[in-house]
């Protein structure tokens, strides 16, 4: 698979999918293939394994999805509490919406709005996403939905009288030793995103995402930032089944679906194949999960041979019209699985 990702990452690079990109595959606990093309930015170094990457809505995954694993393992949480079971004032439509339903994307809650626009302070943003209207009934479609995952953000505070930020390094980051991955970085070389229309200069260690930012780079839906060598750690510890860090059966709850239409597959968090046009590409097998985020990162895993694979790039640098990213991660798929299968044989972790 060596071969395989050393071409394709150049080929991405020169067909302007990004700037630069960090890739790795494997499966179960063996690194079969790390790759680096490119450049962060125009004039910026090439990237290396820690270089750091704004995660986007991969946090959703690394921050509290997890959390909110280890709540429903110790007793703190189960999938059919509601939104009232923990803000028993909030309003009649939102108060029956459960765990289950949030961490599905099928709670109603519009995908995304700036929260800036809407309420003068981060203090008011629950009550703000409380009070907005929702998109459509509870539990009648499937619509991603950053806005949903930051009241699961809230209700996982309230649980354990922490924030996200301390929550995830104490109990995702340190135990699985990802040293570079967190919250507001505070150094290390990080790949640029999308240039500020009101500086006239890239953001650099600062989360793209607008309602992350609002609410000061600690959200629910993103700003965590991590490298190459901490995702591989994070993803094999999925490929082996949560090994480490879930317990079995919390793990293959995760990775059931629990909300779909023709379009898209949910598990608890992650999504899942097993539809047209989805990222993870043609070959991997429908109960393949995994997550993208906006700025060009992602991971995908197959459970029944423990393949992996991990891609970070700063798609959105210099704009995040980009979208030329959108192929090619199908091809990367494609092509990495393709190559499992004839090299490796299925099942070994």
């Amino acid at each position: 698979m060596q071969n395989i990702l050393d071409s394709l990452l150049p080929r991405g690079a020169a067909d302007g999918c990004y700037p630069g990109a960090a890739a790795a595959c494997g499966y179960g606990q063996k690194t079969c293939a790390i790759s680096f093309a490119g450049k962060i930015s125009q004039d910026g170094p090439a990237p290396n394994g820690r270089t750091l990457y704004d995660m986007a809505s991969i946090t959703k995954i690394l921050a509290p999805t997890m959390i909110a694993f280890f709540a429903i393992e110790e007793g703190l949480l189960t999938l059919y509490d509601t939104i009232g079971t923990f803000f028993p004032d909030a309003p009649e439509d939102k108060r029956e919406i459960t765990i289950l339903q949030l961490m599905s994307h099928c709670g109603g809650f519009v995908p995304s709005y700036h929260l800036s626009e809407a309420v003068g302070s981060p203090d008011g943003a629950l009550g703000e996403l409380l009070a907005h209207p929702l998109d459509y009934a509870p539990g009648t479609d499937v619509a991603y939905s950053c806005m949903g995952y930051i009241v699961l953000g809230k209700i996982l505070e309230k649980i354990y009288g922490e924030g996200l930020d301390s929550l995830a390094r104490r109990r995702v980051f340190e135990p699985l030793g990802m040293r570079n991955t967190g919250y507001l970085p505070k150094g290390g070389v990080i790949a640029p995103t999308e240039i500020d229309k009101e500086t006239g200069k890239p953001l650099c260690g600062v989360v793209h995402d607008e309602n992350a930012r609002f609410l000061g780079g600690v959200s629910a839906n993103a700003g965590v930032f991590s490298c190459l060598e901490d995702m591989i750690a994070f993803v094999k510890m999925l490929a082996c089944g949560g090994e480490g860090l879930l317990s079995p059966a919390m793990f293959q709850r995760a990775i059931r679906c629990s909300a779909q239409t023709s379009e898209v597959r949910r598990g608890l968090g992650f999504h899942l194949a097993g539809t047209e046009r989805n990222f993870m590409g043609d070959l991997m097998p429908e109960c393949s999960f995994g997550h993208t985020g906006f700025t060009g990162t992602s991971f995908a895993v197959d459970p029944t041979t423990g393949f992996w694979a991990v891609l970070l790039t700063n798609r959105v640098y210099p704009t995040r019209e980009n979208t030329r990213l959108f192929r090619f991660r199908r091809e990367f798929h494609n092509a990495l699985y393709a190559a499992f299968t004839r090299e490796y044989a299925p099942g070994s972790r």
